[in-house]
């Protein structure tokens, strides 16, 4: 047992000693060193199991004081007077009368501060230390002797017959197996696990020290130094009384004779001063460190108001609440009755804190953070391990339950701080680790590995001002399929001419919005002397390693005045809290815009160029998602797709890269948990004469293979087409003029020149007409111009497509995106 308790204790006491000379350390202890190497989480539910841990141990060695009061001094049960110094009745309430006494001298003690306190420790470490060496020769000295022992019983009591027999080869013999038996004060029969988790209480003392972190003048120095000694010496001293007892004392006078070394001692009151002494220390070394911690985290204002009262300390700095606090929290353990009632308990907690100093120091080193020096070197990660390997496996064994409702505690902790506790400026150790296995694996995701199989979309959505793209930000949020998703925004300005990085001042508002939205998504600014120059910046540089954006979204370039959307939504209005600072007003329908309608398509050429694939984004802001959505089944939300050229009738194709993609990002969207409810409704445009039946057929089998379901809808076209070979006739170029690239991708170099307005215009009807009217639409986005002259009458002609038609996306997709294979 003793093996098992000092190895468990010998890998905490290393982790300890590792931290603790890591940097300078304030009052709190072990809950100090967890808090600020795991942070506020951890380190606040690790507090409170700590503070628990010290109070019910504190409660434990005033029960323990209690019991050998009792026995020296207390009236044998059936008497009703008692003879000589047997003057104490024994009950219930007397024990508890006399332990809330010897509670309030370690109270008094307390408060007057650490001085005194050392100072009383120190003494009693004098006596226990004489009265050690009084036992030690006790061994030696006296002569075999047989020791009548009086055991309680509900009618009275029994006596039986214990021997002290001094050395002997056959009492030693005797005494080596377990033959555990029925503890006389509680009637349970003992184990391995029962006797471990009395016994494991007596070795907890050495974090008292470091306990006192708060006190000491140099604690990085006097902690590793003091523990280990500790450690080592208490060690060594119970393996020596252990095996002197089992070699000199029968079965019968251990077991049953709680104060049997008072019995074989040279001097009895000796002793009996001695078990005093030290359980008055362990009781008071307990309850002051229960205190430190306390205060510890009130000042830490982890829990609010809730611990307001044990910030307030004395003129010298004692925290006094904080002492009553605990000591009222001791005096509640009291009502418990037994020692070994919640001897079980306080071990149970003390391994749970054991496990997580072991689990602080292992993060530390795992993360291999620069800062991370320790000048104590002697542990590894494999002695972290060990630690909390031993911790959790003596947890359960001594009490299943206790292990289970300590960790259920603790979890509770531990979700309730992460939620309602505020922001720390300690560092996240998880930050750490989540860096270095991020980096690791960005290594190991080779783009050279990618497989159309799982392609999912990296998204890329340029933001000018979020006051007014709060919807479109959610939106894509939907779209982006546990993908990589970016905030890009180009600020106009010109970093020789500026004093600083305007940026940084920015960057805070930016990521406090992104936390309000509650969107999964990372931020990337940059300044440039255009819009156009920042997004290729962004294109080029935004991601990491196998992590880059390949969808390239915008806003739609139209007139019309941008709304507040950010003032009206519900993450701001529901908490009445203000818009981030730092974001300008919106502009006015009579400010000029930052970006011309030839910068705007040459943007969306140059992301095609780039192979990114790019998606135009049409009144989303007037998208109510949350009303649309959950509005009543019936008519179910839905999501239109429109897989055809509609500004190229002539080429209606529906299985191009193009198409397909539109198609993968409708499903997609579908499968996101908020749009799981809206059905697709898939449009084919058919013209007389073109077997129609024959095309829904086949458009239908190719749904089945992508695995994808959705309603399919004939559209006749006729008259919109004859409006378009109207156009055509005795205009130069033609069908003739159509280029083959990109895998199949049809490329128009003088697209704008092939359709009237008169034809948009009808497109725009027939899109229109399609009703119910959808959530959303997606329509295929044909590809600018070569000739850069026609860039405005080009983006012209999608406005008049998707004119009046509400929420719309238009699609160009550039990479193949779907795949039939398992």
């Amino acid at each position: 047992m003793f093996a098992v308790a000092y190895f468990i204790i010998g890998m905490t006491v290393l982790s300890v000693c590792a931290i603790a000379t890591n940097g300078a350390l304030d009052a709190g202890g072990a809950y100090y060193m967890i808090s600020r190497a795991l942070g506020p989480e951890f380190g606040g539910s690790i507090g409170i199991m700590f503070f628990l841990a010290n109070v019910c141990g504190s409660a434990l060695y005033v029960l323990g004081l209690v019991e050998a009061v009792v026995d020296s001094f207390g009236i044998p049960p059936g008497q009703e007077a008692g003879t000589g110094i047997h003057v104490l009745p024994q009950s219930y309430w007397y024990e508890l009368l006399y332990g809330t006494v010897l509670l309030a001298l370690c109270l008094l003690v307390c408060l007057v501060g650490a001085s005194i306190y050392a100072k009383a420790t120190f003494l009693i470490f004098l006596i226990v230390a004489v009265v050690l060496g009084t036992v030690l020769v006790s061994f030696f000295a006296t002569r075999p002797l047989k020791v009548p022992i009086h055991l309680p019983k509900s009618n009275g009591t029994e006596t039986d017959n214990g021997f002290f027999t001094g050395f002997s080869l056959s009492t030693l013999r005797d005494n080596l197996g377990g033959k555990y038996g029925v503890d006389y004060t509680t009637g349970q029969m003992m184990s391995f696990s029962s006797v471990f988790a009395v016994m494991f209480n007596g070795c907890t003392g050495i974090m008292a020290g470091s306990n006192m972190s708060g006190d000491l003048k140099r604690p990085s120095y006097s902690i590793p130094r003091g523990t280990i000694s500790a450690v080592l010496f208490t060690y060594l001293v119970y393996n020596l009384l252990a095996f002197l007892m089992c070699a000199t004392c029968n079965r019968i006078l251990l077991q049953k004779d709680y104060g049997f070394l008072r019995d074989i001692s040279i001097f009895p009151p000796l002793v009996t001063v001695g078990i005093y002494a030290a359980t008055l220390s362990a009781a008071m070394s307990n309850l002051i460190g229960a205190s430190r911690i306390l205060y510890a985290l009130a000042r830490d204002d982890l829990f609010g108001r809730a611990l307001a009262l044990a910030k307030k300390t004395s003129a010298s700095g004692n925290p006094v609440m904080a002492v009553i606090l605990s000591w009222l929290v001791v005096q509640v353990v009291l009502f418990s009755g037994k020692l070994n009632t919640i001897a079980s308990v306080v071990t149970t907690f003390f391994l749970l804190v054991y496990a997580t100093v072991n689990l602080a120091c292992l993060a530390l080193e795992w993360a291999s953070a620069p800062n991370f020096r320790p000048t104590f070197r002697y542990f590894t990660w494999h002695t972290c391990l060990l630690g909390i390997a031993g911790c959790c496996v003596m947890m359960f064994l001594i009490s299943p339950v206790s292990a289970s409702a300590s960790l259920g505690f603790l979890l509770l902790l531990l979700l309730a701080l992460h939620y309602l506790s505020p922001s720390s400026t300690w560092g996240y150790i998880s930050q750490a680790l989540i860096f270095h296995q991020v980096r690791k694996y960005l290594l190991m995701l080779d783009v050279r590995k990618d497989h159309v199989k799982f392609w999912r979309p990296q998204m890329l959505l340029m933001v000018q001002n979020p006051r007014g793209s709060s919807r479109l930000i959610d939106f894509v949020n939907d779209l982006k399929k546990s993908g990589l998703y970016v905030l890009g925004h180009v600020e106009l300005q010109d970093l020789d001419m500026l004093p600083s990085d305007p940026l940084q001042s920015q960057q805070e508002s930016w990521l406090s919005l992104v936390d309000k939205l509650n969107v999964k998504a990372f931020v990337s600014l940059t300044l440039a002397p255009s819009v156009r120059h920042g997004v290729r910046q962004l294109l080029f540089t935004s991601g990491l390693g196998g992590m880059r954006p390949n969808t390239l979204v915008l806003g739609f370039y139209d007139d019309e005045a941008p709304q507040d959307g950010l003032a009206r939504h519900p993450a701001f209005t529901s908490a009445r809290e203000e818009v981030p600072l730092g974001f300008p007003p919106l502009r006015t329908p009579n400010t000029p815009k930052l970006l011309s309608a030839r910068e705007y398509v040459g943007i969306v050429a140059d992301a095609l160029k780039m192979l990114r694939n790019v998606l135009l984004a049409r009144q989303l802001e007037s998208l109510d998602k949350a009303w649309e959505l959950r509005r009543a089944a019936s008519p179910a939300p839905t999501i239109h797709v429109w897989p055809v050229n509609l500004l190229r009738p002539d080429s209606a194709r529906y299985a191009d890269t193009c198409s397909l993609f539109l198609l993968q990002m409708a499903c997609v969207l579908n499968m996101a948990r908020a749009w799981r409810r809206a059905r697709l409704r898939l449009f084919l445009c058919v013209e007389a004469g073109t077997m129609p039946h024959a095309q829904e057929e086949k458009l239908r089998q190719l749904l089945k293979d992508l695995r994808i379901q959705a309603q399919i809808q004939l559209v006749p076209w006729d008259a919109i087409t004859r409006l378009h070979w109207q156009t055509c006739q005795g205009s130069p170029g033609g069908p003739a003029e159509e280029q083959e690239e990109e895998e199949g991708v049809v490329n128009f170099p003088t697209n704008t020149a092939q359709v009237s307005d008169e034809y948009v215009c009808a497109a725009n009807k027939l899109v229109l007409e399609q009703s119910p009217a959808p959530t959303v639409r997606f329509l295929y986005l044909p590809r600018p111009p070569a000739d850069t002259s026609l860039y405005p009458l080009y983006l012209h002609q999608l406005e008049l497509l998707t004119r009046g038609l509400g929420p719309t996306v238009l699609v160009h997709g550039v990479s193949a995106v779907t795949s039939t294979q398992l």
